[in-house]
């Protein structure tokens, strides 16, 4: 199997002001074709350092990609630091620029292509991968079999330069194993308690699978990856394996193939042609985010509230004041409130109701931080429960609640 080293270039994403979105995608697409990452490191935008890194990462990996310092700016060096590393110079490559200046033109941006002009200037030794969303190619160089790639560090330019060009050269350029992943979601169930359950199973694994436990929030997802040079075998080999596994904890499965939570719920939705609406307060629209970042949501999510104010949870949803002025606004019977009035608001089938405390000051009632409630109402029935969270931060707890509801939903909907 080849290894890879990936390599953050920026102080931007040292300082914190930037987060490393790059490594995590790289590492997963390179991971899809049998390539595996070793280490990740994050430097400084020095010529030195960068010269470093490339030199310690050619001892660890087989491929070596690198994002970031590709820029314009004066600022950005590693360019010139890959070219000394390789004692080559840096020429104006006219397949480049006649691209960039192609890429200004359908932009009307040609004022500023002499600024952008040096973009189009490679080490000679170099092959390049044009870049058909920014300014700055990707540039390939080679030393005794080894490859490094060198991409700008932006997102949505780094994603289209991995799938669309790298991973095909990837394939083509090295004769790869298949991998071949599924994902078992366990909930109800501590970790301990399902390692020792499946303790035996695991340990019959055929020795090119392997487990692994992932928790997210209160579940526990069991990604079983297959190594091997037939993708059909692996995924009959994926499908034995997890039908040997069922058993064991079938009260506790949630699902069988799909990772994410918001796709698992998505599946159920769809198969049983229900609606679902939403009517948040102190998780401010995540559920919505996340039920709806699912392609094809639009069939089965009706529509949201963010009903933040509390005079907004009586005009919109309905909940009787005298209810907020015996209990307060974070209370169980608010939330039973909020989940029935959205049902009605949006005619769904299913709705979900939060509110509740994310800090960092305390409630107008003086709930403590962390605290929240949430109901489930699925047709007449409605479920309501107590999290307490005060050491997670406003955004952590957005997304663990959110995170925790639809999970809960998929557990009462399997369950039925």
């Amino acid at each position: 199997m080849k290894n890879a080293v990936l390599i953050t270039i920026g102080d931007e994403i040292l300082s914190g002001n930037t987060i490393d979105t790059n490594s995590n995608f790289i590492a997963t697409e390179l991971k899809n074709i049998g390539i595996k990452v070793s280490q990740i490191f994050t430097i400084s935008d020095e010529i030195d350092t960068i010269k470093e890194a490339i030199q310690s990462a050619f001892e660890i990996g087989d491929l070596i990609i690198t994002t970031g310092g590709l820029g314009p700016t004066r600022d950005d060096k590693t360019k010139k630091a890959i070219a000394e590393f390789f004692d080559d110079e840096i020429a104006l490559d006219e397949a480049t620029f006649n691209h960039l200046k192609t890429y200004m033109e359908k932009r009307g941006r040609l004022e500023i292509l002499e600024r952008n002009r040096e973009q189009a200037f490679v080490p000679t030794k170099s092959k390049v991968f044009q870049n058909f969303f920014g300014t700055a190619p990707c540039m390939m160089m080679e030393q005794s079999g080894k490859l490094l790639f060198s991409l700008p560090g932006v997102p949505y330019e780094v994603k289209p330069l991995i799938k669309d060009q790298i991973i095909p050269y990837l394939q083509e350029r090295f004769s790869l194993s298949y991998i071949s992943t599924r994902i078992v979601s366990v909930v109800g169930i501590p970790e301990s308690i399902l390692a020792d359950t499946i303790e035996n199973w695991e340990l019959s694994l055929p020795k090119n699978l392997t487990l692994s436990y992932l928790p997210i929030g209160t579940r526990v997802k069991l990604r079983i990856t297959a190594t091997g040079d037939n993708e059909e075998v692996l995924q009959q080999q994926l499908e034995d394996e997890i039908q040997k596994l069922l058993p064991l904890i079938k009260d506790n499965v949630i699902a069988t193939s799909e990772d994410k939570i918001e796709k698992i719920l998505a599946e159920i939705l769809t198969e049983r042609k229900l609606t679902i609406s939403t009517a948040e307060s102190c998780t401010g629209g995540e559920l919505a985010k996340m039920i709806t970042s699912v392609s094809g949501s639009s069939k089965y999510f009706l529509g949201g509230v963010v009903t933040y104010a509390t005079e907004k949870k009586i005009d919109i949803l309905k909940v009787k004041k005298e209810t907020i002025d015996e209990f307060t606004v974070v209370s169980e019977q608010v939330a039973s409130e909020m989940a029935e009035g959205c049902q009605k608001l949006f005619g769904t089938n299913i709705s979900l109701s939060t509110t509740g405390v994310a800090g960092p000051g305390k409630g107008e009632d003086g709930k403590d931080v962390g605290t929240v409630f949430y109901s489930i109402r699925v047709n007449d029935e409605t479920v309501t429960s107590k999290l307490y969270m005060p050491h997670l931060d406003r955004l952590d707890f957005m997304n663990f609640v959110s995170q925790k509801i639809l999970q809960d939903l998929v557990s009462i909907l399997v369950s039925r």
